[in-house]
Parts: structure tokens; sequence; C-alpha cells
């Protein structure tokens, strides 16, 4: 018998999940156990129970795929996590590698990769799209010939997620309560991003998160 490892798949569309779970579902060693609609239930329900890999949108509410990443990685560390996004953007590739994820699959190749990355992935193996191995070649040779290394977010992982939520338009209290953490915490963080970010108002921070993917515009 073939041993089906589990799954959490997690999309804020039920339709895309849909898709996505009869792919992965239709192969002998997969099961998919678990899905979520957003960030946060994500990192909930892969720690609610015994997981192998989670499978999660970028762009999701609450918490990004990405942020939801290392919540899930800092507290099980022997997890695979694969990305998938709409976009084909060297800056999320990037970030994906830093917050841990083992693969970065496009959703318009999902029907071709995504099996062969979560199969890579359980494997311990990393899986990038053909573009994204070409940008990752291309800067380190471009940073390697001026000295330099890859650029990291001036916001800090929690200042990164206070920026989404406000985005989405949760209050200071929701934003409290999503992340665990005081209303006078929360504020503090927001007073930090306008400071680095150099923004005056909060239409300027929506801006910020949309251009950032952090909030679907």
């Amino acid at each position: 018998m073939t041993l089906r490892a589990k799954l959490l798949l997690a999309d804020d569309h039920a339709l895309v999940r849909a898709g996505l779970r009869r792919i992965l579902d239709s192969q002998p060693d997969f099961s998919v156990v678990a899905e979520a609609s957003d960030g946060v239930e994500a990192v909930e329900r892969a720690l609610a129970q015994e997981i192998d890999l989670a499978v999660l949108d970028v762009s999701m509410p609450k918490l990004t795929g990405l942020h939801a990443a290392r919540q899930m990685l800092a507290h099980r560390s022997h997890l695979r996590v694969v990305i998938l996004s709409m976009h084909e953007n060297e800056e999320f590739f990037f970030e994906a590698l830093r917050s841990g994820a083992s693969g970065y699959v496009l959703k318009s190749a999902a029907e071709h990769d995504l099996v062969a990355a979560c199969r890579a992935a359980l494997r311990g193996e990393a899986f990038l799209y053909p573009a994204a191995i070409s940008a990752l070649v291309r800067d380190y040779l471009e940073r390697a010939r001026l000295g330099e290394s890859v650029p990291d977010n001036p916001l800090s992982p929690r200042e990164t997620e206070v920026v989404k939520l406000i985005g989405e338009g949760y209050s200071g209290r929701d934003i409290a309560g999503i992340l665990s953490i005081s209303e006078h915490t929360v504020e503090r963080h927001r007073a930090n991003v306008f400071d680095k970010l150099e923004l005056r108002d909060r239409v300027q921070l929506t801006r910020y998160a949309i251009r950032r993917g952090l909030v679907e515009p």
C-alpha cells in the first residue's frame, strides 16, 4: 500500500481550492486532509494536526501565504511548504525563498507543475518555475558583480502583517485579536511602518500594501 502524504490546501477562492484539490487527490501518494480560506486559518489547521506539506496561496486575507509559512515553520520545522501565486514576480519569488518555502508554482501552470513541486518538496528538494530559475541566476550574477546581497524587506515580518491587515480595513483592536498582541503593540508597529516607509496616512499605507501584493486591489 502506498503511503499518502497529508496535505493542507489554503486559498481564499473556493473554486480554486476545489480545482487544486482535484489535481492533488487524484495522485496515489497525496491526500488533502485539511483546507483553509485565509492565512490565520491555515496556520491553525497546520498546527492542529499532523501535516506533511502545506500548499499556500501567496495572496490570502489576514495573513499572506508567506507569513503563514513563517509561522507554521516556526512551530513545525519538518513541514514542507509550496507557495502558489498568480504573480510571475521576482520579489514574491525571493520572499518565498526567505519564508522557508520549498517551491514556488504559478497558478497558470498548476495543472502541470503542482504535483511535481509537491513531490520535490517532500523529498527535501526545491521546485522553481523556469523563469524563476533564470531570475535567481541573473540576480546572483548581477549582485556578485556589484558586491551586493539580496535586499531585505525594510519591514519586519510582524510589521508587514500589520500593514496587510490595515490595508484590509481592520481596526487596531481587530488586528490585536488576529495577531494575539496588544493594541498598544499594534500602534507601535504602525508608527514604525510610517516612519520606515515615510508615509503620511492610511491611504498611502493601503497603496503600499497593494503594490507589495499584500492586498488585492
